[in-house]
């Protein structure tokens, strides 16, 4: 008997017990309309996001949402942020980031 008191009682300390890597919001805006979008995100892990789309007419019959935005984060293993910065055209999505490899130039 007394082995399942403790074992209850071991069993509702660990429920009571706050989650090891929860991850909450710190600041969080958004905007969106017809013609566009805007967004920011920050986390109590030190993350961020932030991002703005706004719709590009390319001709008659073809439009297509231009974005432009940059996130970061710190990697668990090394403690380190790494940050990147893109545009997404109708060229791509075109990341820069210092740690990010650069194509040789031909």
């Amino acid at each position: 008997m007394k082995f399942l008191i403790a074992f209850v009682a071991l069993f509702a300390l660990a429920l009571a017990a706050p989650p090891q890597n929860e991850v909450g919001v710190v600041r969080q805006e958004s905007d969106v309309s017809p013609t566009g979008f805007k967004y920011a995100l920050e986390q109590t892990d030190g993350s961020k996001a932030e991002a703005e789309g706004q719709l590009k007419n390319f001709d008659k019959e073809e439009a297509a949402v231009v974005v432009r935005g940059s996130f970061s984060y710190v990697a668990p293993d090394d403690g380190q942020t790494y940050s990147i910065s893109y545009i997404a055209d109708e060229n791509g999505y075109q990341p820069q980031g210092a740690h990010l490899p650069v194509a040789p130039v031909a």
